[in-house]
């Protein structure tokens, strides 16, 4: 039951996100949104607020906003044409394509900053675990086992302030204030520019030396948007390896992700939000790829109506879409089966 729930939650957070950044955009342009729905199949119930119904259905592994005009062989009868969504350039249409990716990204973001705000993340102490020789530190005196606490006056709590504010005096002298054993001293360090043009000073953290450090929702949520930035980083390097034959090909379908959500949900609330911050940008990510039936093909689409300054035949690009639907159910009955059977072996 505890990782039926956790699944609900993870895939109904992801998909609401990911079809409200579709809504939102859309009703920003003034197209007329029919139905917005989280789920597929049989509808469990409905709300009709103005001019969308709101409806949740039976199966919880998509979800779909039904605009005016999408679909170029429905009839919209009494529908101004403003308001369907092909009346509207190819800036708006993308912009309402794209925008459902895009919010996966805010959601792992804001995931991320929430565990920060309310976990914290373990960040390194101000304790120096090596001076780098030939550099200003070592030249200046410094010692592996002294704990800087201040920088030209300022007090630093963390590695990361530290950097920072050491960052901020580029080849020009600095003032550290350092805790030797119960001594204070100062030592005065002018940084330097190493080979990848960063300047630094010469110094490494003691890894064993970290704490857990809370921070303010601000901060938490700014620290969440870069660390979705590395994620993403991280994923998009790994794709490129397995494109490349550099890494190895790691799959995984709905079958696996529930998988994962159990193994998650064994270990906590704060586990389940990190790994639904993680496949957030999955899905993000993989929406926007290239391949049809997916978001990033529909804006090809219309970055070709862009630059020829005519649309694709809509029934040719319906057929594209069509097969790159078939592609992708075939892909995921290949990656389900995988799943179960790794899953069986693993057992």
């Amino acid at each position: 039951m505890q990782t039926f729930i956790a699944s609900v939650v993870v895939f109904g957070l992801l998909i609401f996100f990911h079809e409200l950044g579709h809504f939102l955009v859309a009703k920003r342009v003034g197209i007329l949104v029919h139905e917005f729905s989280l789920g597929f199949g049989p509808k469990i119930f409905g709300i009709h607020r103005g001019e969308t119904i709101y409806n949740l259905r039976l199966l919880p592994l998509g979800g779909f906003v039904r605009m005016a005009g999408m679909d170029p062989n429905e009839e919209e009868k009494d529908i101004p044409v403003e308001k369907t969504f092909n009346h509207k350039t190819a800036l708006q249409r993308a912009a309402v394509i794209i925008a459902g990716p895009l919010m996966n990204f805010v959601l792992a973001a804001v995931l991320f900053g929430l565990v920060i705000m309310m976990q914290g993340i373990p960040v390194a102490s101000t304790k120096v675990g090596e001076v780098i020789s030939g550099y200003p530190a070592q030249q200046a005196g410094m010692q592996a086992g002294d704990k800087i606490v201040a920088v030209n006056d300022k007090p630093v709590q963390d590695w990361n302030e530290l950097v920072g504010e050491v960052n901020k005096y580029q080849g020009e002298p600095v003032k550290l204030n350092v805790l030797r054993d119960t001594q204070e001293l100062q030592l005065t360090v002018t940084t330097m520019k190493d080979q990848s043009g960063r300047y630094m000073i010469g110094i490494r953290a003691d890894e064993k030396e970290t704490f857990i450090k809370k921070m303010n929702p601000l901060a938490a949520m700014a620290e969440g948007t870069v660390y979705t930035g590395k994620v993403t980083g991280f994923i998009l390097v790994y794709i490129g390896q397995m494109i490349t034959g550099g890494g190895e090909v790691d799959l995984g379908g709905p079958v696996r992700v529930v998988s994962e959500i159990s193994k998650a949900a064994a270990f906590g609330s704060f586990q389940v939000m990190q790994l639904a911050a993680f496949l957030s940008i999955n899905l993000g990510l993989f929406n926007l790829f290239p391949i049809p039936a997916l978001d990033g093909s529909r804006v090809l689409f219309l970055l070709w109506e862009k630059i020829s300054g005519r649309p694709v035949e809509p029934s040719r690009e319906s057929f594209i879409h069509l097969v790159g639907f078939g592609l992708l159910l075939l892909l995921m009955v290949v990656i389900t089966y995988n799943d179960v059977v790794s899953i069986m072996f693993d057992k």
